[in-house]
């Protein structure tokens, strides 16, 4: 057996400083990330040891969540794309360099409007360009001191490890990993001392030329990474079965071709007695090992991985050959670097994408029958109205529309800031509606210049107090029974376990309740308006926006900002455009897009009338809004209209 030193057990020893600076790393927005994703399935993307990752985070996600998740290859959302509108994707990838998942990215953002995730260990790569150059992604960039090899090693342990650790400490394990790689242990055993006592079996299994692996499905992402290595690297012939699917028809094998037969299992304590019950009952002239993991706990898995990147050292010591720096022939490199752009057709979209948006919000998935008819109609009278009518003002909502919806206050960026700039010098009359406070009058000072601010009408606490927005709000000495009221059932809430980041009462207008970052409020809508359902009062006042739920006082609405420019600037109604991300009731911007002329930035209006989402389906919130801005086009007199594109006969744009 060949003891030299190689090039692939020169990246096993860098794994204690990979693992090392995973654990150390902050992983606050992965955290977050993940977070956002616990009502939902998951897709993870990846090749090579980045699908080893994927299925890691499905794994866990499962684990955690209960909900089904997926690890996939690009070429999976490549040809099917439209499962990125369906589940949250997180694509993987540690150099950003390969083809496939730079196209995977490319066609999941083209075909839904769901933010993207990616994970990868480099700044400066192919990827990175594109995640920059694309609206709705996510990066999470962990730089990898070291390159790889032909195999993935230490990429695969540093993005394991966030993973691993993101989901322990969500799951209220705030050190889930050991502080050192040499604590991780295969049962009792050390990691080397493991590898070492399995060399006898890793020499027959080289002699035979060929290994099965059963595992536990808990142990799923440590078998396809094995298989991946020993295939990739043209180490073993390498069969995956779990130990039931193995059970209903493999066996076969032992029978026919025992020859040809080593299996390893990997289990965990609840399938330990299972698997020595199959082992019990196999030929005797078998070889058999155990990878017997005590649980699988993300440490556990960690474990288990760092334990078969030895084991793959191991089998190419027995063959004499370097699994870290193969000879690649140039095919290889060919069909690797493959130009899929241009070779794997754009899948043709079920219907425009307006028209989707409505159904959606109307809950007509598959399999109602759509009325296509009465919707194509409806759009196109809506859109041929809009692109017809003069406007004299907008209204905007601010957050997801002006600029991205999250907890923090921000203003809107350079290019939203000029739009409006350029409209306001133009005379158009420009308000601005928000669930917030004071903060968004701070923000709009910090980059809108001081002539204009008096020129841009504010609505804040959801239109409760309206003026110009260089006009700061004076707090209110009025009080109201009914807030004070929903104050202390929010508060109870929160004792009881209910996950209320922070609330705040602002007399006489509003409470607005905060969830923990990245918790859908859909469902804790539910939960407050139950709770005032319950105590006798008014749940008809109750809006939510993506980070938050606002329960009004009587008679403050967002649509009062149009009322007050309609009769101080002597106004058509029919001359006001609004806009907002939110438009479907019990949406915060409802009362906007009930208006006549009304446009989203995602979610849509159930009006058919009104309320669109015109936007192509992959710009949402401020990207969309930009779509928006870009097609205004100023006209003499303080007037603006849309130079919306026209759709050709299947839905595609036929203008440019």
């Amino acid at each position: 057996m060949q003891k030299e030193r190689n090039h692939y057990d020169g990246e096993l020893e860098e794994l204690s400083h990979s693992y090392a600076a995973a654990c150390t790393a902050d992983i606050d927005f992965l955290k977050l990330a993940i977070a956002s994703t616990a009502e939902s399935s998951m897709i993870g993307v990846g090749s090579g040891g980045s699908f080893t990752a994927a299925s890691l985070l499905c794994s866990l996600h499962e684990t955690y969540t209960g909900r089904v998740s997926r690890p996939s290859t690009p070429l999976e959302i490549i040809c099917s794309p439209a499962l990125a509108s369906s589940s949250p994707v997180f694509l993987v990838s540690a150099e950003g360099k390969n083809p496939d998942i730079v196209e995977a990215l490319e066609r999941a953002r083209h075909f839904s409007s769901r933010t993207v995730h990616v994970l990868t260990n480099r700044q400066d790569s192919p990827l990175m360009e594109h995640v920059r150059a694309l609206p709705g992604v996510k990066p999470y960039v962990f730089e990898l001191g070291k390159k790889d090899g032909y195999l993935a090693t230490n990429s695969l342990l540093l993005d394991s490890v966030l993973i691993a650790r993101a989901y322990g400490e969500l799951n209220g394990r705030p050190e889930p990993m050991p502080a050192n790689i040499a604590a991780l242990r295969v049962g009792d055993q050390p990691v080397d001392a493991w590898c070492e006592s399995a060399l006898p079996f890793i020499e027959e299994a080289v002699r035979r030329g060929a290994l099965t692996v059963v595992y536990s499905p808990l142990l799923r992402p440590i078998a396809i990474d094995l298989e991946s290595k020993l295939s990739e690297g043209a180490l073993l012939h390498t069969q995956l079965a779990d130990l039931r699917s193995y059970a209903h028809g493999r066996h076969l094998w032992l029978a026919q071709r025992p020859q040809d037969c080593a299996i390893l299992a990997l289990v965990e304590p609840s399938l330990g007695k299972l698997w020595e019950g199959m082992r019990s009952k196999f030929p005797v002239d078998i070889p058999t090992f155990t990878m017997s993991l005590a649980g699988s706990d993300p440490v556990h898995l960690i474990a288990g991985l760092v334990a078969q990147m030895h084991m793959v050292a191991a089998v190419g010591r027995a063959l004499g050959v370097d699994p870290g720096r193969p000879d690649v022939p140039t095919f290889g490199r060919e069909i690797h670097y493959a130009n899929l752009r241009d070779t794997i057709p754009l899948p043709v979209a079920t219907g425009p994408a307006e028209e989707q948006s409505k159904y959606e919000v109307l809950g007509a998935h598959w399999p109602t029958q759509r009325d296509h008819g009465t919707m194509r109609r409806a759009a196109q009278t809506f859109t041929d109205e809009v692109r017809q009518q003069r406007f004299k003002a907008v209204v905007f909502d601010y957050d997801g529309t002006l600029c991205s919806s999250q907890t923090r206050d921000n203003p809107p960026s350079k290019e939203v800031v000029d739009h409006l700039v350029r409209l306001a010098s133009a005379g158009i009359v420009i308000g601005i509606a928000s669930g917030r406070g004071g903060s968004i009058q701070t923000c709009l000072q910090e980059v809108l210049p001081p002539d204009v601010l008096p020129k841009i009408r504010l609505a804040l606490y959801n239109g409760g107090w309206i003026s110009t927005a260089d006009v700061p709000p004076e707090p209110s000495q009025q009080t109201s029974e009914f807030l004070s009221h929903v104050t202390r059932i929010v508060v109870r809430l929160k004792a009881l376990g209910v996950p209320i980041l922070a609330h705040r009462t602002t007399a006489p207008y509003q409470v607005s309740v905060r969830f923990r970052e990245g918790l859908a409020t859909d469902s804790m809508w539910f939960v407050i308006a139950d709770a005032l359902r319950q105590a006798g009062l008014d749940m008809s006042t109750m809006v939510r926006s993506k980070h938050s739920v606002d329960i009004l006082a009587r008679g403050v609405s967002k649509s009062e900002l149009i009322a007050r420019i309609v009769q101080e600037n002597k106004i058509d109604p029919y001359q006001v455009l609004t806009m907002g991300d939110q438009g479907a009731w019990p949406g915060n911007d409802a009362a906007l897009l009930e208006h006549r002329y009304s446009l989203s930035v995602d979610m849509p209006s159930r009006r058919l009338d009104r309320g669109w989402k015109l936007a192509p389906a992959e710009k949402r919130d401020v990207d969309a809004t930009l779509w928006y801005l870009e097609r205004m086009h100023v006209e003499a007199g303080g007037v603006f209209h849309l130079d919306l594109p026209r759709k050709n006969a299947v839905g595609g744009n036929a203008d440019a």
